[in-house]
């Protein structure tokens, strides 16, 4: 099925469709998700998140640009929006955590291994995912579309609603920071 037919019976409330559209973009979604969030737990929710607000909101989709990029631009709202209110939840832990409310605040996150990194290269690729999280969101989100999701410079830009030239700065700001970053790592091997 073409995505315009498959549009239109999104829009028009078949609910075959959306079994389809889940099927054709579960892995897009779940892997941008996780790329940004990188926890498994959150990203299924997340991705959940987004097929609902892509189902809630295809009557409002215009087509002016492909399917996949309206949902990436939603899933990557969506991680972001997510790690902001974890962000809140954590400096509300804190001041809890200052008041002796709650002893079981964690300071470092749990070590993240994404699902498509052969085991060989765990470690490096922990590093590299712990270096990305600490990336400001533009940076980290062309990165992520473009190294993790394999989106062309066009794409991305797409994506992001921003120029090509835009996406090649932001990249290049990202390597610079991510080497800075792993520099330690790097240097001792």
């Amino acid at each position: 099925m073409n995505e315009q037919v498959l549009i239109q019976q999104l829009q028009n409330g078949i609910q075959s469709a959306y079994v389809q559209l889940v099927d054709v973009y579960q892995n897009l979604v779940y892997n941008t998700v996780l790329g940004v969030i990188q926890s498994n737990e959150d990203a299924e929710d997340v991705a959940q998140e987004v097929f609902i607000q892509v189902y809630q909101s295809i009557g409002h989709f215009k087509g002016e640009s492909k399917l996949s990029t309206w949902m990436y631009r939603i899933a990557i709202t969506k991680s972001l929006d997510w790690q902001r209110r974890k962000s809140r939840k954590k400096r509300f832990a804190i001041v809890e955590r200052l008041f002796g409310m709650d002893d079981t605040l964690k300071h470092d996150p749990p070590e993240f291994h994404h699902p498509g990194v052969a085991i060989e290269n765990k470690e490096k690729a922990s590093l590299l995912f712990k270096a990305i999280t600490k990336l400001p969101d533009n940076q980290r989100i062309a990165f992520t579309l473009n190294k993790v999701e394999g989106l062309s410079y066009l794409e991305v830009a797409t994506v992001m609603q921003v120029t090509e030239a835009s996406v090649e700065a932001l990249l290049h700001r990202a390597k610079q920071n991510l080497r800075k970053e792993l520099v330690n790592y790097y240097g001792k091997q």
